[in-house]
Parts: structure tokens; C-alpha cells; sequence
């Protein structure tokens, strides 16, 4: 027997073996796997271009060789400032909306709110650009050997190209160790660097020499907006350095590094202070302070510390000569080519380190990439799927600190969600409805028909307590998540009402007005409707919080005298909530309380699919009644054209992952990347949104491991096209790490690693083993194959 094992013991079908020395975090091999998006030409657009960030400061490196351009981003230059949107006319007009959706007459409802329970304003202020940085090459033409590339090994962007003799190497990071993004140029021939350099901003910012070897780009987004400043230093390796007005010239260099800042005067959260200037004088004096090579070294450690948590292997390929873009392309005819989808997965988390780091701002709708000043949609935070999507493989994935910046924002929409709660609803508590941005923006906008829908919020709890399940930090449950869940809950229980006798389900607690977001339905009289009472994915979203907030008390203080009367108000509540409904026409799970038919059947929205994921009230072995008629819907809405966004397809994949149907799964996660993704890897709505790569990678995590009923399920749903395969350091809640190795289609063994001491439940297939554990040691299942 090997000196390690310490016991051995058969259970079911499993051998599990319990390996006193084993090592928590240990894929330090994730390098190994291909790792490269390269292409053979410079991008000709910016969704070709190849994103680099530190969570802060983001660039999209075009990589063209005559006339180069890095377009720049810091993650906190958004238009607007901090303002009072409440509308004290709303809770007026609340009962009279109600009244006219128990009686029925749902039309009249969409202009009331429209008029009265708005906020003021209606809308909120862009995202925006920081600018772009130029490089332009005198003498450059006819380049050859060219080659761009990003390595999510290192997070570093290089590109490649030879003039005559000499060869030339650009490579840029950000460096989220020094704050600042880095440009290092280099030639195998002296004497062979020159360019000039200038930077540049579509409106609102000038640009001016504040040194011989520095330019810096300032301005002001409005009246009273936000202040911000980029600058650039460049550290010449020989050769002469000069400034001519907007113009940085370097002729005859060696080699050059190009250090570049970027900072505004907003500091969490709603607070405007401090000079952009001085921030980003201090960053550059920081990062002047080493050299190249040790300002890369600790990038990539940094990086790496992170990025290597994870390794997968789904398979090999006959495509691996192909460039990325090549290679995409042949996707769309023949998607054999596991080693494309395993690449895709790691540029999710590659995107999801580099957007969103603990101390900073969540991702965005376009994670922190966006060119424009306007962009679409503001880039702002969408709060009915499309920022909640963007962390769902946060926890899964081994990024478990990524999601910290959506827990500061929950906490930070805690105080002005309060006077909303108070203004609009007469209600205790706090809420957010589907859109928000830095400034603390919690009222209803975009109009009734978009915007009335005051669920965010509760929402956004559910991360809280994700984090807590993944990480069983319940400090951080006790300090951080439970009061902001509880408070979340008490809007709630204040909100809900009963329905009036002579009306379904008279006498049971409902949400009204109630909305499924973004979808429509047709009335008897064939007249449109948005309004009614009761929305499937209101229902679930309550059960998910109150029943979340249920568990974290008891594991706060297993005494039931905690939190006595608010747990009996959630219990009671969660007794008399409004049941889930089953069209006794179709079948389906309906998505109204009401059996309304569909004006858009193949709507991208999926909203009364929450209950499966991403929440747990449904499925297969809880509920299976109701996960058939999910099942049902889900097929109704595909066939009648649904899932065409990114996000939306990204989506159906985590449906039939949690469905158990793994080739389903990888169907459309193969649509996912043949309609739905860019050259560049990034995902299209279109236009681009990140939200989509987030959930097309969750997706992929939840076929090969489950965890959110209660036990760690393997292999749920692994389609029959990737037979052999490998995935190190997966999460799952309890605070295990997951290891599986399979070969022709079944377990070969899973190494679980503990994190406390307690029990673990394993599920494969239909056999199910518990076993006690102790922290810092690990334990091997291995299906016994007789």
C-alpha cells in the first residue's frame, strides 16, 4: 500500500481513498494545454482586436504594423454623477395599479407607470472610453512573417513581424502588481526602433507634451462630471526621445518600453475626489521603479497565481494549425474540435481576471472593453440576467476573489435602495431594479416596459450567498452577506400581497405589478399585456432569496431564537407564496400566473427557467414533475426561434446541463460559437456583450460538475463527443476543489479536496456516497470496473 494512504474504504460501487498529504491548490500545470488565440493578419476592426486588463485598466491591442492603435479603458469613467432619481409621485399611483391588474384590466397598466413610478430621470449615463493611444511607424510597408497573438498563459499580447532583416516583437500587458499597461517594443537590429506617438479621445479630452518623453490626455466628461487623465511615459533604450505639441517622437531606439496610466477622481462608491493627474504621475514614478523584465516577471506571477488554478483537457484536434479565426470558421461546418471549445473556456476566465478584481468594479455589459463614448446600452449594469451572468463561473471557475466587486456593488445599492424602497413602495428593506451604474442608481428606468421590475436586487443577493456556499467564509456571511439578503427579503415581505377573493389563487401571496422581463403575453380579448401579478420568475426569485436567508440563519446560529420573528415571517411567507403553474393546455411550465399565450414565443429571455438555473427549486430528482414541464417550454421556445443572443444561447446550455442531457448541451453551446462569437473569441448579442462568454463557460462547468443541491455531482452532463477528457480545480459549494479524469465516456476517478472539516455527499450517476472529511486533505473516488 503507498505510504499516503491512510485508510481505504469501499462504499456503493466507489473506492475512495483518503490521502493524508495532498496539495489544495495544485494545477500548476494549466500552462500545458494550448493556450494561444494567434492570427496571421493585425485586426482590420476592434471585435478582432485582443483585450488585455488588469480589473481596472483594459486596452484592445489592434497589432497593426504602419499605423498601430491600442484602444485604452479605465473601468470607473462613466458619464453622469450621483443624483436623486427617486419620484415621489409613485407610491401614490401604486395602489391604483394593482387594482386595475386584479381586475383585469392589464392594458391600462403599461402608461400608468409609465407616467407615475418612473424614476426622474428615466435613464442613466454611458460607460465610456478612456481613448486611444497611436503608434505609427515610418517605413513600415511590407512586413512579412506577421503573426498577432494573446497567451492566456501569461496574459500578455504579442505581435510579431520582420522588415528586410530585421525582426520586431510588441508585447503588451496590463499589469495588475504596478497599475499601469505596458508596451514593450523591440528590433534584433540596433538602432532599429522609430515611431511616433500620440493619443487621442473621440470627444471631451486634449492632449498635450508635460515632458520630453510624456504626453498626457485629460478632460472632463461634462459640466459635472467625472475628471480623467491618461498618461504615457516612454523609456527609450537608446536612440532620441521628443516632443512636437500632441506629437511623441522616438527615432534610432534599441528597444522601448512604453508605460501607460490611466485614473479619474471617482473613489468607491459615490464619492467624487482626489486628481487623475497625480494618480497617474504616482503609478508611472511606481512602475519606473523596475525595470522590464521584473515589471513582466510580476505580472505574470500575479497573473499565473490565479489563472493556474484550472487546467482542462476535453480532447484532441486535427485544427490546432489554424489560425483562430480559421479555426472558428471551420467550426461552422465541423464542430470537431474540443481543443476550440477547452481554449474558449480559459478565455472566459481569462476575461473574467482581467475585467473584474477584488477592490474594484464589477464587469460590465462589455466586461471593461468598449470603445465609445455612447456605447450600447450604456455598457452599464443590467441587473435582470446580464450582470448576474457574468458571474455565474466566478465560483465554479476558481475565481472566487473576481466576485468580490459584485458583492461591494450589492453592498453599495444597500442605502440609496433603501429611500427607493421607502419612496416608491412604502416599503422597508432595500431594492434595485434592472439597471444600475457607480452613482447608486436603484429606481425604475428605460421605461415601464423594460424598467419596472424591482426583483435586482434580490437577485443580486443570490451571489452573495454563493460566495458564502463556495467559500464557507461565514464571517463574510455574518458580517457582509446576511444583512444586505435580509434586508433585501424585508422588501419583499413588505411588497408582496394577497389576491382578492374571486380571483386565481385568491388568498396567496403574490407580487403585483409583476413582470417576466422583457416578454409580453396576449389577452383573451387579444389585446398585449406586460403587467400582471404573480410572474413565474418573480415566484422563484423570492423562494430563492427567502429560502437562502433561511439557511444562512441556521447556519449562523443553529438556535432557533436567532432572528426568530424574521425567520417565521420568511416561513410563513414562503407557505403562502403563490404555487408554479403547469399549463393544462400544453403541458408547460407557464411563465405568467396566468395561462397567457406567448407574443413573442421565441423570446431570448427565459425568465421562468430561473428556478432550474440559476437558481435550485427545480429539477430532476427534487421536482420532476415540474422539470418535464420546464423541459417542455424549453423545447417550445427553442423551436420557436429562441436562444438567438449570445447570452440567451449561453443560457440553454446551463438549461440541459442541469437537465442532465449533455449532448443538448454541447448542441447549443455549439451554437453558441458558430452565431454567436467574434473573431476575437468575444461574444455578439450582437453587438458585443461580455455576458455571453461568462455563461457560455458556466454552461461548460456545469456539464462536467454540479453542486448546488446539496451534494457534488460528476459528470451530470458529459456529451458522448468528448469520451476522454480532464478538468483540474473546479469549485464546489461546501469548499471542495474538484478534480475528474473519464475515459470512453465514464469516470476513471475525482479527486476531491476539503477545505474544513465535515461531510461530503458524491453523486455519479445514480450512485451516491457520504464520507467524512478533514481540511487540507484530499480524496479519491474511483468507479470500480469489475
Amino acid at each position: 500500500m503507498n505510504t499516503k494512504v491512510g485508510w481505504l474504504k469501499w462504499f456503493g460501487r466507489f473506492w475512495l481513498i483518503w490521502l493524508a498529504a495532498g496539495s489544495f491548490c495544485h494545477a500548476q500545470d494549466a500552462g500545458t494545454s494550448p493556450l494561444l488565440l494567434w492570427y496571421s493578419q493585425p485586426a482590420a476592426e476592434w471585435v478582432e482586436a485582443l483585450p488585455v486588463g488588469n480589473g481596472r485598466l483594459g486596452a484592445m491591442v489592434f497589432g497593426e504594423v504602419v499605423k498601430e492603435r491600442i484602444q485604452l479603458n479605465e473601468n470607473s469613467l462613466w458619464g453622469g454623477h450621483k443624483i436623486n432619481p427617486n419620484n415621489p409621485e409613485a407610491l401614490a399611483a401604486l395602489p391604483e395599479v394593482r387594482r386595475l391588474i386584479f381586475e383585469g384590466k392589464n392594458s391600462e397598466v403599461t402608461a400608468l407607470i409609465d407616467a407615475k413610478m418612473m424614476g426622474t430621470p428615466k435613464t442613466i449615463e454611458s460607460y465610456q472610453t478612456l481613448g486611444d493611444l497611436h503608434l505609427e511607424t515610418p517605413a513600415a510597408e511590407n512586413a512579412q512573417d506577421y503573426r498577432r497573438q494573446l497567451d492566456l498563459d501569461t496574459g500578455i499580447v504579442q505581435v510579431h513581424y520582420k522588415i528586410g532583416e530585421a525582426i520586431y516583437t510588441r508585447e503588451i500587458f496590463v499589469t495588475a502588481v504596478d497599475q499601469v499597461i505596458v508596451v514593450r517594443w523591440t528590433c534584433d537590429r540596433p538602432e532599429g526602433i522609430h515611431f511616433t506617438a500620440t493619443l487621442t479621445r473621440p470627444e471631451n479630452g486634449s492632449v498635450k507634451a508635460i515632458a520630453a518623453d510624456s504626453l498626457a490626455l485629460e478632460g472632463q466628461t461634462g459640466p459635472e462630471g467625472m475628471k480623467f487623465q491618461a498618461r504615457l511615459k516612454v523609456l527609450a533604450e537608446g536612440g532620441a526621445v521628443s516632443t512636437d505639441g500632441q506629437l511623441l517622437k522616438v527615432e534610432k531606439a534599441n528597444a522601448v518600453t512604453i508605460l501607460i496610466a490611466g485614473a479619474t477622481n471617482y473613489v468607491k462608491w459615490h464619492k467624487i475626489e482626489g486628481d487623475p493627474a497625480v494618480l497617474c504621475e504616482n503609478y508611472i514614478a511606481q512602475a519606473m521603479q523596475k525595470d522590464y523584465a521584473r515589471l513582466k516577471e510580476d505580472h505574470v506571477k500575479d497573473y499565473q497565481s490565479i489563472f493556474h488554478r484550472v487546467s482542462m483537457d476535453l480532447g484532441k484536434s486535427d485544427k490546432d494549425h489554424l489560425p483562430t479565426d480559421a479555426r472558428l470558421k471551420a467550426f461552422q461546418t465541423d464542430a470537431s474540435d474540443p481543443v476550440l471549445i477547452a481554449l474558449y473556456f480559459q478565455f472566459g476566465r481569462y476575461l473574467l481576471l482581467s475585467s473584474s478584481r477584488p477592490g474594484g468594479l464589477p464587469a460590465n455589459l462589455q466586461g471593461l472593453w468598449n470603445e465609445h463614448i455612447q456605447a450600447p446600452w450604456d455598457s452599464d449594469y443590467h441587473l435582470n440576467i446580464n450582470i448576474q451572468m457574468n458571474y455565474w463561473p466566478a465560483e465554479v471557475c476558481n475565481l472566487s476573489e473576481c466576485h468580490l466587486p459584485l458583492v461591494d456593488l450589492t453592498e453599495s445599492l444597500v442605502e440609496p435602495g433603501r429611500e427607493t424602497a421607502k419612496i416608491h413602495y412604502g416599503c422597508r428593506g432595500w431594492v434595485a431594479h434592472h439597471i444600475t451604474d457607480i452613482w447608486g442608481f436603484t429606481v425604475p428606468a428605460d421605461g415601464a416596459c423594460y424598467g419596472f421590475w424591482p426583483m435586482g436586487s434580490a437577485w443580486l443577493c443570490q451571489h452573495l450567498y454563493e460566495h458564502y456556499l463556495f467559500t464557507q467564509d461565514i464571517d463574510y456571511l455574518r458580517q457582509r452577506a446576511y444583512p444586505v439578503m435580509k434586508e433585501a427579503a424585508r422588501f419583499l415581505l413588505d411588497d408582496l400581497v394577497e389576491v382578492p377573493e374571486g380571483i386565481r389563487m385568491a388568498g396567496r401571496l403574490v407580487t403585483n405589478p409583476s413582470y417576466s422581463p422583457e416578454n409580453s403575453f396576449r389577452m383573451a380579448d387579444g389585446t398585449n399585456g406586460f403587467f400582471t401579478y404573480g410572474s413565474t420568475m418573480d415566484l422563484m426569485i423570492i423562494h430563492d432569496l427567502f429560502t437562502n436567508c433561511l439557511e444562512a440563519a441556521a447556519v449562523l446560529a443553529p438556535d432557533a431564537g436567532f432572528d426568530a420573528e424574521f425567520r417565521g415571517e420568511l416561513q410563513s411567507a414562503l407557505d403562502r407564496l403563490a404555487p408554479l403553474q403547469i399549463s393544462e393546455k400544453t403541458g408547460r411550465l407557464q411563465e405568467w400566473m396566468e395561462d397567457y399565450d406567448e407574443v413573442e414565443p421565441g423570446h431570448r429571455h427565459m425568465s421562468h427557467f430561473f428556478g432550474l438555473h440559476p437558481g435550485r427549486q427545480i429539477s430532476l430528482t427534487t421536482t420532476p414533475e415540474l422539470a418535464q414541464a420546464l423541459k417542455k417550454s424549453l423545447e417550445f421556445r427553442l423551436a420557436s426561434g429562441g436562444g438567438q443572443t449570445g447570452w440567451s444561447r449561453a443560457w440553454i446550455v446551463s438549461f440541459y446541463a442541469r437537465l442532465c442531457e449533455g449532448d443538448k448541451a454541447l448542441e447549443n453551446l455549439t451554437a453558441l460559437l458558430q452565431k454567436s462569437t467574434l473573431p476575437n473569441l468575444f461574444d455578439t448579442h450582437p453587438p458585443f456583450q461580455i455576458d455571453g462568454n461568462f455563461g457560455g463557460i458556466a454552461g461548460i462547468a456545469e456539464m462536467l460538475l454540479q453542486s448546488h443541491l446539496g451534494e457534488i455531482h460528476l459528470l451530470p452532463a458529459l456529451p458522448a463527443a468528448w469520451p476522454t477528457g480532464s478538468v483540474r480545480g473546479l469549485k464546489a459549494r461546501g469548499g471542495f476543489q474538484v478534480d475528474l479524469f473519464w475515459k470512453e465516456g465514464k469516470l476513471d476517478r475525482a479527486v476531491i479536496y476539503a477545505s474544513r472539516d465535515g461531510l461530503c455527499k458524491v453523486r455519479y450517476g445514480q450512485k451516491v456516497t457520504q464520507f467524512p472529511t478533514t481540511a487540507g486533505s484530499n480524496y479519491t473516488l474511483q468507479e470500480n470496473i469489475e
